[in-house]
């Protein structure tokens, strides 16, 4: 989520009123998945998607009436493959799209859930529906943290709800859970995977502008100041002046950081890397040649600061291997690498 609900505060700051249209089911081909979302102003989309195309059309009509009479609606778009292929996009499937004009009113259970990821608290938004009449709907939100899940009560259905829940946050999917009537859409609110580019040069400045993009929160650390400040590194959530293995070895414990080393040396390298190689990082890479690397292996390894289990968990030469040789490119083969690894761990997490 940095989501596009960060986004929405900012759009509600500089328009007061935003209508947020949310995929919650779909059937067949779509162009999206549960979700999904964008969110429209009296000006049009101002952030997100819900599929482009004829689709997010359709939607824009229908959320700019929303803004003017403040009513809820649940709509199923059916995305006829006749009238797509004519847009040039063959879906043949149907999407269903809440679209709820009362963000402002909603603001303060967003604000929680952003507060609760920035602060790296886990937990769900809850999105209620209730029919009214034709596709108008009741809409109730509400924010619950992970520690709060058990404790859900629902009158005759909280054992169900709290089942759906849980198997929500397994699979870090949103999910809609049909309650008698009603409907319930789970999105689980996970803090962003943490990001530590130890090295503000250029290619730090450059993995830190792709890993912001890719959602990443992103920290910068380097002990020169003319190099890890705001200015050289706007896209860094976190900048950090210090000396570079110490603020490596002071990042927190936690399974869901990566970790990309391009500092300006080898011995600068080396310290960084001993400060993490014995973390449960998701993620560790080390820019260098092979000939540097396979140095620092043999240091590594005859001075015990590295099984050889953990030193085989290390990316080094960092990133995928594309040929690359400019500093964008070496970039874009450490973001890649960076994608690949955290796919492949939520990948996991589902089976």
């Amino acid at each position: 989520m940095k989501h596009l609900y960060d986004g929405l505060l900012e759009i509600l700051d500089r328009h007061g009123r935003a209508a947020l249209a949310l995929v919650i089911a779909t059937e067949g081909s779509a162009p999206q998945v549960p979700g999904a979302a964008a969110v429209f102003t009296a000006a049009g989309l101002e952030a997100g998607t819900v599929g482009g195309g004829l689709l997010e059309a359709t939607i824009q009509a229908l959320a700019l009436r929303a803004l003017d009479d403040r009513l809820c609606r649940l709509v199923r778009v059916a995305l006829d493959a006749e009238e797509a292929e004519a847009d040039g996009a063959i879906c043949g499937g149907s999407v269903t799209v809440l679209i709820d004009p009362l963000a402002d009113e909603e603001r303060p259970v967003v604000e929680r859930a952003v507060a609760a990821r920035r602060s790296r608290r886990p937990g769900a938004l809850l999105t209620t529906l209730q029919p009214l009449q034709d596709d108008l709907v009741s809409v109730a939100k509400d924010w619950l943290p992970r520690e709060k899940f058990r404790e859900l009560a629902l009158p005759g259905r909280g054992d169900a709800v709290r089942g759906e829940l849980e198997r929500a946050w397994a699979l870090a999917e949103p999910r809609l859970v049909e309650l008698k009537g009603d409907r319930l859409f789970i999105e689980p609110v996970l803090p962003s995977p943490r990001l530590v580019i130890a090295g503000a040069g250029h290619v730090g400045k450059a993995v830190a502008h792709l890993g912001n993009l890719l959602d990443f929160e992103v920290t910068v650390i380097d002990d020169r100041a003319e190099f890890a400040n705001r200015a050289n590194v706007p896209d860094a959530a976190h900048v950090v002046v210090e000396d570079i293995a110490a603020a490596v070895g002071a990042i927190p414990e936690d399974p869901d950081n990566y970790f990309v080393l391009v500092t300006r040396g080898h011995r600068h390298d080396a310290e960084a890397l001993r400060a993490c190689i014995k973390s449960r990082a998701a993620y560790i890479g080390m820019i260098g040649s092979r000939h540097k690397v396979g140095l620092l292996k043999e240091e590594f390894l005859g001075k015990g600061w590295a099984a050889a289990e953990e030193w085989a968990r290390v990316h080094t030469p960092i990133g995928l291997p594309i040929h690359s040789r400019t500093v964008a490119e070496i970039a874009v083969s450490i973001a890649a690498e960076l994608v690949k690894v955290r796919a492949e761990r939520q990948g996991g997490a589902k089976t």
